[in-house]
This record gives C-alpha cells, structure tokens and sequence, in this order.
C-alpha cells in the first residue's frame, strides 16, 4: 500500500514539492512558537524568589556635589533616618541601577572554579535589602556590618550561579576569582536562592551581589522602600515631600515594583503574540492550501478512484488512501524540518534548555499532524463519495 502511495505522490512531484515546502516552512515556525511558549511557562512556574507587592522604587539624581566618601555616608544615612521615621515604611535599602524589572543590567565575566563564567549580573545593596524585597537564603547568610572592615572581601552569590560553577555541593567558605590574582578574589558567605529580576516570564540569570559600601554612594541613584499594605496616596505624596526635602534640587520619581514587573512581562509578551498571530495567519493558509490540493485532486482524478470502486475498493478503503497521501506529505516535511529542529539543542543556540527545544519539537510534530489529518477528512469523504458508474460515464 505505501508503495502505491509513494508511486502517486511521485508521479505527482512538481505539485507535491510545493505543498511539502509549505507544510516545512509551518513546522519550522509552530516549532519557534512552541519553543517560546514552552519556555516562557517553565519559567513562569519558577518562584519569583523574592517580594515586589508594597515594594516602592525610587529614582533620584544625585544631589550631592562633594566627592567625599564621609560626608555622602552621612547625607544617606541622614536620608535613610528621614524614611524610616514614616510609620508606613517598614524597610529601606540604597541599590545599584538595575533594580528588579529595572531592564538595566551591569554584566560581568570571573574566573570561578577553573571556568571563566560569563554574563554574570552583578547587584549591589545594603546590609538592609533582603528584609525590603525578603531574599530567601539558599545557604550561609546575608552581609553584616562584620563584613565593612577593612580587608574584609566576601561575596554573596545565587543558586544558578552556584550550580553552574561548582555543581550541586555546599560553596559557602570557596572562592570567587582567578587565583592567581589575590586582590580579585571573594570569599563565598551565602547563596540566595535565584531571582526572576526580568520578569515572570524569563529564567533566572547568573548573579552576584555585593555589599554597597561607603565608596558606592558617590553612584548610588536608586533605593527601594518596603511599606505596609495599608499605605496608600496620600502616603505616596507625604513620601515625595520629605524625599524632596531630604534630596534637595534632585529630581524624584516613584515607582511600585508590582507595576515595573507587569511591564516587563509585556515587554516579553509582545514579541510572543506577535509571532504567534504569524503563526495563526500561516496555519490558515496552509490548511486552506491543504484543503484546495486536495480537493482539487480528487476532481482531477475522479475516473480513477471511480474505477477503484468498480474493481471493490470500499469508501473506507479511497478515504484511507486520500488520508494517507496527505500523512505522507506532512512526513516528509517533518522530517527535513526536525533535521533542521535538533540542530538547536545539539548547537546550544540561544542558551535555552535542550528539554524545551525536545518537547517544542514533538509538540510541533502533533500539531502538523492533527493539521493536515483534519484537512484530510473531509475531502476523503468526498471521495469516498463517488459512485463508480457516475465517474465512469464522467470520464
């Protein structure tokens, strides 16, 4: 039977080409569909790591001209002191600019366990930060005042980073840089557990933090502010008064981490339901494609499956054969386009899972499949439909 079936559908080669490279380009693209969505909701299903909701972020301008790293101490801390007095801030931490859902980033490479790691993200924050976004400690702890004394270099780490460079064994008391260069390297005292800083949607990264220490305020532009649930606008503006006045001649603006991350998401989101509505448009196409060729076919070949009925070819048995031909098509294209599939895992293109790509791929295989088997039904029903004598006199 199959080597009928390939008879035909060589006999028929120009017109089966062109339907074969559309059904390969549709596999490719629902295969990037499919890849994307799946590794978007894995990563969705991840925990956050930390806590946004009645988490403030504020932005200011540097106000201080003087380059002294006492007297900027003792502005901040004067600042600080300022915000904590407000019965409705619970928490308050000076950070670097790339603030979770920020989209700034601060990347850097280290020599760690004999690997030269890249894209590391490096934050920075006070002694205070995990009690205002409430980090969970994988293992070891959080910086103390202990770790400001002079000589003291001592780093703080996450999980993602910790299994890349040592695997899955304790780390707290290793090091972090070349050893051959011991005014570069760290002494691991904690690893928190991963942070989905760029959204729901995007896997943890790389990071490192590091304790911001009297020479970091002559940088510092960002703070974030952890309040009770019971603050509401009027508290908002009461901030921004006593931040104006404590920040004078800067500019001020406040933000809520909760909003930053549902516009971080979007900005993931978008170029998802972009490609899938291309997606959607090009399916149509070839099932309306699908569904001509082959409706086409059976009236362009009337006579012979009319003479199949004459020799006792049941309707099962043209609709199977109409069915299968179509199969057979889909199979050819998927198997180029999975050639092209496994390539992405094997390469490592994109840095993502070889999991994501395997489960994107067969997704991709059953949805051609269901395609092209419902746009095979009902034309082989039509064929079916023929009666023998009626095609006979046709032809």
């Amino acid at each position: 039977m199959f080597k009928h079936l390939l008879k035909l559908i060589w006999n028929k080669k120009k017109q089966n080409f062109l339907l074969i490279s559309e059904i390969l380009f549709s596999f490719m693209v629902i295969f990037a569909v499919f890849t994307f969505g799946i590794y978007c909701w894995d990563n969705y299903k991840q925990p956050m790591g930390m806590e946004y909701e009645n988490v403030l972020a504020v932005n200011f301008t540097n106000p201080v001209k003087t380059t002294n790293a006492d007297s900027l101490r003792l502005f901040y801390e004067t600042v600080k002191r300022n915000l904590k007095s407000l019965p409705e801030v619970d928490e308050v931490s000076y950070a670097s600019v790339n603030i979770p859902f920020s989209e700034s980033t601060i990347n850097n490479s280290m020599d760690i366990n004999g690997k030269n790691i890249r894209q590391i993200n490096e934050f920075s924050g006070e002694d205070s930060y995990p009690g205002v976004v409430n980090l969970k400690m994988a293992e070891g702890r959080w910086y103390n005042k202990q770790d400001g004394l002079p000589g003291t270099r001592n780093m703080v780490i996450n999980r993602a980073l910790k299994e890349k460079a040592f695997g899955d064994v304790p780390v707290v008391g290793k090091f972090l840089g070349d050893p051959a260069k011991p005014s570069e390297r760290f002494k691991i005292i904690g690893v928190i557990e991963n942070i989905k800083f760029n959204g729901d949607y995007q896997s943890p990264a790389l990071a490192i933090y590091k304790r911001m220490d009297t020479a970091g305020y002559k940088w510092v532009s960002n703070m974030l502010i952890k309040v009770r649930p019971s603050a509401d606008a009027a508290f908002e503006s009461r901030l921004y008064k006593t931040l104006a006045n404590s920040l004078n001649n800067a500019n001020v603006e406040i933000e809520h981490l909760a909003n930053k991350r549902i516009s971080i998401n979007k900005m993931t989101l978008v170029p998802m339901i972009i490609l899938s509505i291309v997606a959607g448009f090009l399916i149509i196409n070839v099932a309306l494609g699908l569904f001509g060729v082959l409706w086409y076919n059976i009236n362009k070949r009337r006579g012979e499956i009319g003479l199949r009925r004459a020799l006792g070819a049941t309707g099962n048995g043209v609709s199977s054969q109409i069915v299968w031909e179509a199969m057979i098509l889909a199979t050819f294209s998927m198997i180029i386009g999975s050639f092209f599939a496994v390539q992405f895992p094997l390469l490592n293109v994109f840095d993502l899972p070889a999991m994501v790509y395997i489960i994107a791929l067969l997704a991709s295989v059953l949805f051609i499949y269901a395609l092209v088997l419902v746009c095979s039904l009902y034309p082989g029903r039509q064929a079916a439909a023929i009666y023998p004598a009626v095609a006979l006199h046709e032809e």
